[in-house]
């Protein structure tokens, strides 16, 4: 199952989409912003899957958090969709939605990344059994 951790500091948005998330059979944890999320991420009994982020946030925004998330070795293969109505370039990230964002494609993107992620570690599981 899934795992999707949506960092926003709009609480709104945040649990609408959470909502639509969990309503497609996700697990869905939220965080307010950069640092929660780091929090969260390090101290979890499950390992996330997917990370919806926004940028513009008080405390640490998500350009940080990316920084952050990236230089952590236990981290950096979370895939990581940025959320924003702002500019989001310069920031690494393994897809983009602009805000508002509309609900096929935030569901097809958490879709695809999900398939990525998946193939990604079937091959890593495959590298390590292969003689």
């Amino acid at each position: 199952m899934a795992k999707i951790l949506v960092v926003d500091d709009d609480p709104s948005l945040r649990e609408v989409i959470a909502e639509i998330l969990y309503a497609e059979g996700f697990h869905v944890a939220q965080a307010r912003d950069g640092e929660s999320a780091l929090a969260h991420l390090r101290s979890e009994a499950w390992r996330t899957t997917l990370i919806l982020l926004d940028l513009t946030m008080p405390g640490m925004n998500g350009r940080q958090f990316r920084e952050a998330q990236l230089a952590d070795p236990a981290l950096a293969r979370i895939p990581v969709a940025v959320l924003s109505s702002s500019d989001a370039d310069g920031v690494p990230a393994d897809a983009r939605l602009a805000k508002p964002v509309e609900l096929e494609a935030l569901l097809g993107t958490v879709r695809t990344l999900l398939r990525r992620a998946r193939d990604a570690d079937e091959r890593v599981a495959a590298e390590k059994v292969a003689p």
